[in-house]
């Protein structure tokens, strides 16, 4: 199963990003758990410096940007 983390303190593009990553992993029907992480310790740990960010299984592939549900479906495809 993938793990998908969505980076941020709960601005609204923080809340686009997790329900994008949703749907475009419902969309490719891929068994995902996301989780939303609004540590700021957490975050600055993955070494981002704009938010929303995305991290699949810990590796970041997305920050400062919130991509369409057809781009996040690449990523995930990408980095599954």
């Amino acid at each position: 199963m993938m793990e998908i983390k969505v980076l941020g303190t709960g601005c609204p593009k923080c809340k686009s990003l997790e329900k994008a990553a949703q749907d475009a992993a419902a969309e490719l029907g891929m068994e995902a758990s996301i989780v939303k992480e609004d540590d700021i310790m957490k975050i600055m740990g993955y070494g981002i410096m704009r938010t929303p960010g995305l991290v699949i299984n810990e590796k970041v592939v997305l920050s400062g940007r919130v991509p369409s549900v057809n781009e996040l479906k690449q990523i995930l495809t990408q980095n599954q």
